[in-house]
Order: structure tokens, then C-alpha cells, then sequence
């Protein structure tokens, strides 16, 4: 197995990446994968907070801890060292896509097409429309068939 490095994007990093990175962290260390996983935000609002108390709740009843992560803007570094650079809505792809140069567009996927393919759903910002409990299930459904695609 190869070393893989992904990055979870969202907005502000602080609801939807934080709970995709400790979904997809706790998989690759019950899995053994040698991968790592990090998460930021395309707007840098938050920079240097925690994640959502509500994200840290709904993450604690499901056995993980995301306290460590501290909210940061994406950089055009990051779209160069890591292998997957993952959106959790069309508008974080395409703001991944304005950062990004064109050689390293082909690794911007949208997470909830690893479980509905081609489909290009987003994931629903827990905020106003999808509430915390509905998006922990949705981004955990997708990270198993991201393990399962790339492991």
C-alpha cells in the first residue's frame, strides 16, 4: 500500500472538513493505511479556532475526538503536496480549482461522489440545512467508499 495524503475542504473549516478529517483519520488508523489526512477552509474566516462545539458533539457521540484541529485556510501548497483535495460542495471545488494550478486539478474530487457517484451532490452545511447528526452519517458513508476505492 502507498502512502496517500488527503485534504478535506469546506468553507470555514469548522463544521463539515473537521468532521470529514476525523471520519477518514479514525478509518485509516482502524485500517492500518498508511495515509494521512489534514482539513482547512477556502475562506480563512476562522482561522486558528476550533472546530464547531456542535461538530466536536456529534463527533464525541461517534466515538471520535477532533479537538486537536485548528481551522486554516487552504494554500496553494497544499493543493500541490496532497494526493486528494476533497470538496465538500461545488462551491469548494471550484474555489480548490481558482488556488489550485491545472496540473493538480485532476486530483479535486467532491466527497459525497465517492457515494453517489457522478452525481455531485454537496454536502449540506449542518448550519441551515442539513444538521449535524445527517451530515456525520453522510460523510462517514463517503469516506468508507473513499477507503474502499483508493485502499
Amino acid at each position: 500500500m502507498s502512502f496517500m495524503k488527503v485534504l478535506m475542504v469546506c468553507l470555514g473549516n469548522i463544521c463539515r472538513s473537521p468532521l470529514a478529517h476525523g471520519i477518514l483519520e479514525s478509518m485509516i488508523e482502524k485500517r492500518g493505511l498508511h495515509w494521512s489526512v489534514d482539513s482547512c477552509g477556502t475562506s480563512g474566516f476562522h482561522d486558528g479556532e476550533l472546530p464547531d462545539v456542535r461538530s466536536i458533539e456529534v463527533a464525541k457521540l461517534n466515538g471520535l475526538d477532533i479537538t486537536n484541529q485548528r481551522s486554516r485556510k487552504l494554500t496553494r501548497e497544499d493543493t500541490q503536496k496532497f494526493d486528494l483535495l476533497i470538496a465538500m460542495d461545488q462551491s469548494n471545488y471550484n474555489d480548490i480549482k481558482r488556488v489550485a494550478s491545472k496540473d493538480n486539478h485532476s486530483k479535486i474530487k467532491m466527497l459525497l461522489n465517492y457515494s453517489y457517484p457522478g452525481e455531485n451532490r454537496k454536502v449540506p452545511d449542518p448550519y441551515y440545512e442539513g444538521g449535524f447528526d445527517r451530515v456525520y452519517e453522510l460523510i462517514d458513508r463517503a469516506c468508507k467508499a473513499l477507503v474502499m476505492q483508493h485502499a
